[in-house]
Parts: C-alpha cells; sequence; structure tokens
C-alpha cells in the first residue's frame, strides 16, 4: 500500500489564566468533518502556499531561528509560523500581531472591518501579508513557543506532519467562536478537559490527549511560555493496539494513551 507524504500543518495552544487556573481554549469539531470530525482540538491547520510569502511583515524570532527550533528548512518554518498566525485569527478570531517595531500587540480586533478581512482570509481572497500590510501590521513571531511535533502515522490516508505552538491570549483580545468547522468553542483546564475525556463526553485524538497532560503541571501561561521540554520537539508517531478493554495509542518512548472509546462487545 502506497504511503501518502504528510502535509505540513500548524496548530496551537492558546492559552488564558483563569478563575480557575490555566486554561486552554478547545475547539469540538463538527460531526462529518473529513478528518477529525467530531473530536476535541486546537485551532490549526494545513499551510497555505502564500504562508511562505517573504513580503509578510514580521518580528521576534527570524524563519531561520524556528527551523532549527523544529529542524525544518527555513522555508516551512516560515509557513508554519505564518499559518499558525493566520488559522488563529480564522478559527479564534485571535491576531498574534502587533507594531512593526515589535513594542505592542493589537488590542482588538472583533469589529465589522476585521470580521470582513477574516472572512476574506478564509476564502483564500487575501494573503496574510496583505492584511498586515494593509493594517501597518506585522507578524509578532515572539508570541509563540515550539511546543510539540506530531506526524500522523503512515498507516492513515490523511497524514499531517503538524508542529504544535502555545501562545497567550493577546491582552484586549477575547477568543470568538468564528469558525464554521465547529460546533462548540470552550476555555477549559486541562484537567477539566482530560476529565471530560475519561467521562466520554469529549472524544480526543492521541496529539491532544497528551499536549493536555503536557500542559497540566504546569500554573499560568508564564510558566508554559518560560519553556517547553525540549523532548516536546521531537516528533511522535504513535501505533495503534486494540485489547479488551479499548484502543490504545503507544508513543515512541513506550507511553501509552487509551483512547476511552471502548471496543464492541
Amino acid at each position: 500500500m502506497a504511503v501518502s507524504e504528510p502535509r505540513q500543518a500548524a496548530t496551537v495552544l492558546l492559552l488564558r489564566d483563569g478563575t480557575p487556573g490555566l486554561e486552554v481554549y478547545l475547539l469540538r469539531r463538527t460531526r462529518g468533518m473529513p478528518f477529525a470530525g467530531g473530536m476535541t482540538a486546537y485551532p490549526g491547520g494545513g499551510v497555505d502556499p502564500r504562508d511562505a510569502d517573504v513580503e509578510t511583515a514580521w518580528t521576534g524570532p527570524t524563519p531561520a531561528q524556528w527551523a532549527e527550533a523544529f529542524g525544518c528548512d527555513e522555508r516551512t518554518a516560515r509557513e508554519l509560523v505564518c499559518a499558525a498566525v493566520r488559522e488563529t485569527f480564522e478559527e479564534a478570531g485571535v491576531l498574534l500581531a502587533g507594531s512593526a517595531d515589535g513594542t505592542d500587540v493589537v488590542p482588538d480586533v472583533s469589529g465589522d472591518d476585521w470580521e470582513a478581512q477574516r472572512q476574506a482570509l478564509l476564502a483564500r481572497d487575501l494573503s496574510l501579508a496583505e492584511l498586515l500590510a494593509d493594517r501597518g501590521l506585522a507578524l509578532r513571531s515572539d508570541l509563540l513557543r515550539p511546543f510539540a511535533h506530531w506526524v500522523t502515522p503512515p498507516v492513515e490516508p490523511r497524514r499531517y506532519d503538524t508542529k504544535f505552538f502555545a501562545a497567550a491570549l493577546p491582552v484586549g483580545q477575547e477568543a470568538r467562536h468564528v469558525t464554521g468547522e465547529a460546533d462548540e468553542a470552550s476555555w477549559l483546564t486541562p484537567s477539566a478537559a482530560l476529565a471530560e475525556l475519561r467521562g466520554g463526553t469529549r472524544p480526543m485524538l492521541p496529539p491532544t490527549i497528551h499536549t493536555l497532560g503536557q500542559l497540566e503541571p504546569f500554573a499560568d501561561v508564564a510558566a508554559v511560555l518560560a519553556g517547553s521540554p525540549p523532548e516536546s520537539l521531537q516528533p511522535i508517531s504513535p501505533t495503534f493496539e486494540d485489547q479488551p478493554d479499548g484502543r490504545w495509542a503507544v508513543l515512541p518512548d513506550g507511553t501509552r494513551i487509551r483512547l476511552v472509546v471502548p471496543l464492541p462487545a
């Protein structure tokens, strides 16, 4: 059987300090989606060709520095960071951008004019570089941190090579349930999300389960952004085992993740 080449993708763990502690923004993908329908996931998606646009105004760590962090070439690194910023705006209404000198972050992107540009991004009538140029803004790559790297196993027909980023919700902005690819959007602590998983009410794919577990020990956003574990950037591609008590994902280091949904009797 031919093995499909994984598509480059970016996913963002958007974080805030809530009343119960560290919270992460989660979307429940609509049932019937061709990939991960009904599953809870983070904002994110595949790289668009225009994400490589070298005209994109940029402040913070350079594409070369991101390439070193993710072990990829500079063009791919540029695409991934731009995709992370673009997808966060498209799916959560949050824009990780600010002044060209890197001194501030755009405080509010919820007006009708912003919404028209978000819709144009979704329709691919507008590129991220064009949106930023029109607003006199620059992408703020310093607001992102590398967090994890997952690759869909070769046995799957639809494959992604996904880089996971962590980012704090910018002051003055609010995440909004604006994506048509999800029927629910929630701020939850990692522990609460995993409790719903175990209760059978919030199914997730292994990367989401594992990264929520990685977030659990952190007390607040600052602690997460201070540095994710270096080993989290090693590519992870799980294998799967069917056992009497359900299906398990097995990671290269031997970690086992129960996928909760039991096998039919």
